[in-house]
This record gives C-alpha cells, structure tokens and sequence, in this order.
C-alpha cells in the first residue's frame, strides 16, 4: 500500500498550486482520505479530509481558499490551493484511514504519503 504526494512548490503570495496524492495496492474508496501539513518546528496539522461518502470539512485557516477532492476510480486525492499565503508554507502529507468518519488526529492514520514541498513567498 502505497501513497504518492505530487505538485509542491514554491509560489508567490496570492498564487496557486494543485497537490495530487495517488494510492496503489489497494482501493481506498471506503476510506477516509485527508491532507496534512508540517511547517519546521511544529506538529503535523489536519488540514482538509473527504471521507467515503463524500463529507469534506476544512481546517478554518484554509476555508474558501483550498479545495479537496478524491476520484474514487483513480484513486486519487487532490488539494486545490488558492490565494496562498505565506504561512500556508509547509511540507503537505496526504493520508488515509480505514475509517468512514472525518478524522482529524494524525494518529489516527495507518497510511502516509511521503510529503511533498510547498513554499509561499511574500
């Protein structure tokens, strides 16, 4: 079982960028998928999750500006970000749990992709 982040870089203020999280091995359409981010220094934060049958919540410092989305026969999961702000400057995880609820806790995720660079300049 395999996660693969993709799509990081480094934006101006304002830009955007669009993550892409493949999965392979298995089908994760029953389960949640979530994206995750990590500045230096700090804990790895819930950001966004979609879960199976399609409830999709956002942290609220990322409301109205990013966008989740999943194609169940893809096996894909994405992160539209919009009007990025500096501190949307991270290391971005996708990740996946056997679990039909929204999960918020990193702990609770069996599955990781290894991470994937977004830096927002000012």
């Amino acid at each position: 079982v395999q996660l693969q982040a993709s799509g990081g870089g480094l934006v101006q203020a304002g830009g955007s960028l669009r993550l892409s999280c493949a999965a392979s091995g298995r089908s994760f359409s029953g389960h949640i998928m979530s994206w995750f981010r990590q500045a230096p220094g700090n804990k790895r934060n819930w950001v966004a999750g979609v879960t199976s049958g399609g409830n999709i919540q956002y942290t609220d410092s990322v409301e109205g500006r990013f966008t989740i989305s999943r194609d169940n026969a893809k096996n894909t999961l994405h992160l539209q970000m919009s009007s990025l702000k500096p501190e949307d400057t991270a290391v971005y995880y996708c990740a996946s749990s056997r679990s039909p609820r929204m999960l918020y806790s990193s702990t609770l995720y069996e599955y990781w992709g290894q991470g994937t660079q977004v830096t927002v300049s000012s």
